[in-house]
């Protein structure tokens, strides 16, 4: 039971302001520790009802490909509470899936997604360092030690380490981490999040086209950054957004849009945003059995790969 434990757990835990001035394009400082290991362990979590869990796998792995651990039921908070727990390891992205049982403790299910890290202890130190908060203090799990931290403008994220490094192989394509923040806190969080990932702004406009955010005919400033942890894209917005945006924490790549869509509509997923094409990708919205809101997009090379 311990072994099958750690494999199901093996991954989990984890503007409309064109004023705004540009960052610096690599805001990271040599001196900060690396404690990225690498984009494959970086899982989106995924909570839904109990009697949700197995329509979401299929709906999920019939989308994307791949597969699930096997499903057990652990406690994976510091607090007492029963969750379903498996892993789902597709070619464009992994999910931390969990059912609760019981009650959900705070602040767990606000966390978007977890990244592991090569020394908990020095990756809580240097989140610090770079202005995070950290919200639940290190504890222990069946495989190692987790934490949550809260970058500026409310973003949470769990922070992961096992006692035996996990081996996964390389995405096909790597997810894109989508991070909405206000005008007011969206310096904040670009600088600490870069100092504590090191990574490197490869894109930033303050007038991209409001389509990306149900708002045709306005504007709003995107930046794009690639980090030893993977993709992520930072939406800074009003707050002004039409269900679904702002509910969706991951973007997937593939291939080819139209065939993927196609695969989750006959799984039984709702396409909420129909394709449309922005800056030379085209993508659209969907919503999961359960309730989990993705977005799916197929990108031109520029955006594509670390």
């Amino acid at each position: 039971m311990k072994r099958l434990l750690a494999s199901v757990l093996l991954l989990s835990f984890t503007a409309l302001a064109g004023g705004a001035p540009a960052l610096a394009k690599n805001a990271a400082k040599p001196s900060r520790p690396m404690v990225a290991v690498a984009p494959q362990y970086d899982t989106t979590h995924v909570y839904v009802a109990p009697d949700d869990v197995d329509r979401f796998v299929a709906s999920f792995l019939a989308t994307f490909g791949g597969h699930s651990t096997k499903q057990v039921v652990a406690t994976v908070t510091p607090t007492p509470s029963s969750t379903t727990s498996q892993l789902l390891q597709t070619p464009v992205g992994m999910v931390s899936l969990f059912g609760f049982k019981t009650p959900v403790p705070y602040p767990f299910g606000t966390e978007r997604n977890g990244y592991l890290v090569s020394d908990i202890d020095v990756a809580i130190k240097a989140a610090r360092a770079a202005g995070a908060d950290v919200i639940v203090s290190a504890f222990p799990d069946p495989i190692g030690r987790d934490a949550v931290v809260q970058w500026p403008g409310g973003i949470n994220l769990q922070l992961y380490w096992h006692t035996t490094k996990p081996n996964y192989a390389a995405l096909e394509n790597i997810p894109e981490n989508r991070v909405y923040v206000s005008v007011d806190r969206a310096d904040a969080f670009l600088r600490s999040f870069l100092a504590f990932s090191q990574g490197k702004i490869v894109s930033e406009t303050a007038t991209a086209p409001g389509l990306e955010i149900g708002r045709a005919g306005g504007t709003y400033r995107r930046v794009r950054i690639n980090s030893a942890f993977g993709k992520m894209v930072v939406l800074v917005t009003d707050g002004h957004l039409p269900y679904p945006y702002g509910r969706e924490t991951t973007g997937y790549e593939v291939a080819d849009l139209d065939a993927t869509l196609a695969k989750a509509r006959a799984a039984g997923v709702s396409v909420l945003i129909e394709p449309y094409t922005s800056d030379g990708r085209t993508a659209a919205m969907v919503r999961f059995p359960g309730g989990y809101v993705a977005e799916i997009h197929s990108a031109p090379a520029k955006h594509a790969g670390l």
